[in-house]
């Protein structure tokens, strides 16, 4: 239970791989903030952990916008006087062909998921520089570095958090903040029975992956003995993007 005194904010957290994280923070004795735009969904989520003897907290919260963040941060340092741990997990897509895709649906994916992300980091950092640092895990993709057709806003935003993980770690480092990435592949967030036999063996680890697996790459990062690491980034995909696949 070396999470039982930290406090840990995770966003995008009502449901799927956010859901998982706050879950398995709680577990491990971690007082966890779960901040979302699905304010029943993750109202719920929270009563769920406290239900199950977790201490969790929701806050309604749209990260894309500045105030927003601000107060949410305030209201944490308020409840608790700290913070340790920022998972920044909220994020956007938008499947749609270049040619298509518009000015305003590009800026909200990038604001989604890239402005948030500082925001976030900037304000909690300030409060864990004067603490006793923390840690910052910024939930990426392995879409940063592969592609399907009409991805592009998506994709350039997971660069984004990619770029901007080292970019971070670097200038906060000095204050005992690490930052780190995870970039998971594919995690199946609905109904994993129906994955077929083909999906999992796409993968050489012989499986899709779980909320789960993010939830449990995210405390080895925050692990106070993994201080060591920071600036890195972790691809969280059964090994998928190493395969390659010849079509006969």
């Amino acid at each position: 239970m070396k999470y039982a005194s930290k406090t840990v904010i995770v966003t995008g957290a009502a449901k799927g791989i956010g859901k998982a994280v706050a879950e398995r923070y709680a577990a491990e004795g971690a007082t966890v903030f779960l901040t979302d735009t699905l304010e029943p969904e993750g109202a719920s989520a929270a009563a769920a952990i406290r239900e199950s003897g977790g201490q969790a907290h929701f806050l309604p919260c749209d990260v894309r916008r500045e105030e927003d963040v601000i107060a949410t941060i305030q209201e944490i340092v308020n409840t608790t006087g700290q913070i340790d741990i920022v998972i920044n997990n909220a994020g956007v897509s938008r499947w749609k062909s270049p040619y298509e895709l518009t000015l305003d649906e590009w800026d909200d994916v990038m604001n989604t998921n890239v402005r948030a992300c500082f925001l976030v980091s900037r304000e909690a950092a300030k409060v864990m520089r004067n603490h006793t640092g923390g840690s910052i895990v910024n939930i990426s993709s392995t879409r940063a570095h592969m592609s399907e057709p009409h991805s592009e806003a998506y994709a350039a935003s997971k660069g984004g958090i990619t770029a901007i993980t080292h970019a971070l770690s670097v200038s906060l480092g000095p204050d005992h903040i690490t930052v780190n990435a995870i970039s998971p592949g594919w995690i199946e967030t609905g109904d994993y029975n129906a994955l077929t036999k083909e999906d999992h063996a796409q993968h050489p680890a012989g499986r899709v992956g779980t909320p789960e697996d993010v939830a449990r790459t995210c405390l080895f990062l925050t692990d106070p003995e993994n201080s060591f690491i920071t600036g890195a980034e972790l691809i969280v995909d059964g090994g998928m993007t190493r395969k390659m696949i010849y079509v006969e």
